[in-house]
């Protein structure tokens, strides 16, 4: 089995400012206890390509994606969107892919979620690492949404990364910003 039941997808590329937003939730995503129906993916620029068109609708029965979105809100600010609020060709990576058509041709058998989160600044085609601090700040909110999600309690997964010692190697925080 490729993917199991729950799949949540990080989209986006760490090179172009906030459009790493995805990826870096993913990655506190990683550092939690999940259960095993749960896998999460850095689908980078490949989720529309890759990941989602090796979801087996028989097995998968939910896909969480999270990236960035332009819905002309603050930066920072989160937005959940199904695949029906997306006209064809108004999700997009950065290079022009339309990402709605293999949304489409799965959204009959799996429950399609996407967490946008508004960008400050998205550099492509010019390198910048780093997110600004209004889309960094989102990021333990974007963790606890997803967790809501798929059922998992906020608390316990938190405390099973303290138990762990699984926490960030910088100021020794974990990702819900608490020492």
């Amino acid at each position: 089995m490729l993917y199991p039941e729950i799949v949540v997808a990080g989209c986006g590329n760490p090179l172009f400012a906030d459009d790493g937003f995805g990826p870096a939730v993913v990655e506190e995503l990683m550092r939690l206890e999940l259960p095993d129906n749960v896998k999460v993916v850095d689908a980078g620029l490949g989720g529309p390509h890759f990941i989602f068109t090796l979801l087996d609708p028989e097995c998968t029965k939910r896909l969480i994606i999270v990236d960035i979105a332009d819905f002309g809100a603050k930066p920072g600010e989160l937005a959940t969107f199904r695949v029906e609020d997306l006209p064809a060709g108004s999700y997009r990576d950065i290079h022009s892919w339309d990402l709605t058509e293999p949304l489409q041709q799965l959204k009959d058998a799996v429950d399609i979620t996407i967490i946008g989160c508004q960008p400050g600044k998205v550099t492509a085609p010019e390198f910048e690492l780093g997110l600004t601090d209004e889309v960094q700040d989102a990021i333990p909110v974007t963790v606890h949404l997803v967790l809501e999600i798929i059922g998992v309690d906020y608390g316990t997964a938190i405390e099973n990364l303290r138990k762990e010692g699984r926490q960030r190697e910088t100021d020794g925080e974990t990702c819900s910003g608490e020492g």
